[in-house]
């Protein structure tokens, strides 16, 4: 069944009105008419904007005397000004949003509240934790506490152009496909699609360039391959056979991507596919729409964009999981406002409409199961099912450490070189290993 927006901002107004009515008797502090909460977010300015465009209005449908003020901040200030504000005497902010590997070193601030027990007494009966998938609410997890809640899902997927596989005479790739075919398939589908005796069209492109989330590409074959990027004692675990394999796998698709592929990251390897350049780009799911749809930023139709696991290993297909997750400060003076948005962002009513409204990937297995009330929603769901099982399968997710970010690093530093040319594999990953060594995980 297919739901209107209009329908979904009634049943979520109807769901979540009667808990408002609650929370407002035991005068709590979601504010009056003569005296409004004021609370205030930072957030990734990639959709904070929208956010505040949008959300905060169909919010404030529920919880009118709750002012909500976002401040978007470039990415890559994002996580040292939610430290000092969370450190700091008086706060500013009342919601940090905060990317995947980050929740570990904001939660060591201690100022963050566990919003499966502080804020209990505020919670709705049926927002049920448990209706979350495993993979996205572990990345607001922390040492056994909920520290944030899912609000916008993503995982590194496999987009495949079907028409370029059609020409090379393949078909189309499915979940099943193994690492294995993707190599066998990989030359013919360097084709030239003019007629001019020169190769136009490329099998690959994605992350090659020195970036922060480079290393991710490798880790998930590694992950897929039943390897670990650390293990139980944070300790590296990748420096060896399986690792080595891994990282080389990486490298080997510059074989068939574009000519400059070394230096594509996110912007190159996304204008590539667009254009029609590359049959298959291994990148984060939430370009999807941007790629298949909007005919402003794609030359594609969504009838010819596929959308999956990347490929199988030994052990399993491939995903890697990338979640922004809604967190709280202790010092907040309006916790309990501050948890109404969450709450009410991340209900199984307020993402639904999310997702329909804004595109927005949910974490919850109820909408997942739903059909989405924009058509092309339907295959990307499937596949972030399908990513979100196997994520948790393979725990394949950045490192969760307080140090994480300058592990991250140093992969990023490493590979590059090892995918430039410059050392080997095994080189690179045993010199990444023992500078995460020094780090004293």
């Amino acid at each position: 069944m297919f739901w209107t927006a209009a329908r979904l901002s009634a049943v979520l107004a109807l769901t979540t009105a009667g808990v408002a009515k609650s929370q407002a008797a035991e005068g709590s502090g979601l504010g009056t008419a003569d005296a409004p909460v004021q609370i205030r977010m930072i957030a990734n300015e990639a959709f904070a904007k929208q956010w505040q465009t949008n959300m905060v209005p169909e919010f404030n449908k529920t919880y009118p005397h709750i002012k909500v003020t976002i401040d978007g901040v470039p990415y890559a200030e994002l996580l040292p000004k939610s430290v000092l504000d969370l450190t700091g005497a008086v706060p500013t902010y009342d919601i940090i949003i905060a990317d995947d590997p980050w929740i570990p070193q904001l939660a060591q601030t201690g100022a963050l509240l566990d919003l499966k027990k502080d804020v209990a007494n505020w919670t709705s009966p049926d927002y049920d934790w448990n209706d979350f998938n495993s993979a996205p609410l572990a990345a607001g997890e922390w040492k056994g506490a909920q520290y944030g809640v899912p609000l916008r899902s993503n995982l590194l997927l496999m987009f495949t152009n079907k028409a370029l596989y059609e020409k090379a005479g393949l078909p189309a790739p499915t979940p099943k496909l193994t690492w294995a075919e993707y190599f066998q398939q990989a030359p013919k589908l360097v084709q030239d699609t003019n007629g001019d005796g020169k190769p136009d069209a490329w099998a690959i492109d994605t992350y090659f360039m020195r970036d922060s989330l480079t290393p991710t590409i490798w880790q998930t074959i590694l992950n897929s391959n039943g390897g670990a990027l650390l293990d139980k004692d944070n300790k590296p675990a990748f420096n060896n056979e399986a690792g080595v394999k891994a990282l080389q796998t990486h490298i080997d698709l510059l074989k068939y991507a574009p000519p400059g592929g070394v230096s594509h990251g996110f912007n190159e390897s996304l204008q590539a596919f667009r254009q029609g350049q590359v049959a298959t780009m291994f990148m984060w799911g939430s370009v999807f729409k941007g790629t298949a749809v909007d005919a402003a930023t794609t030359t594609l139709k969504p009838e010819q964009v596929g959308i999956q696991v990347m490929p199988v290993g030994s052990k399993g297909p491939g995903a890697h999981r990338g979640i922004w997750s809604g967190a709280i400060s202790k010092k907040s003076a309006n916790q309990q406002a501050a948890w109404a948005l969450l709450q009410w962002l991340s209900s199984k009513e307020g993402e639904v409409w999310h997702a329909n409204t804004l595109g927005v990937f949910p974490a919850r297995k109820s909408t997942l199961a739903k059909a989405p009330e924009n058509a092309w929603l339907v295959p990307v769901y499937a596949a972030l099912q399908q990513g979100y099982d196997a994520a948790e399968a393979g725990q394949m997710w950045r490192p969760r450490h307080p140090k994480s970010d300058a592990v991250q690093q140093i992969l990023a530093d490493e590979t590059s070189r090892a995918i430039s040319g410059e050392i080997s594999a095994a080189e690179a990953l045993n010199n990444a290993a023992r500078k995460i060594e020094r780090l004293r995980l």
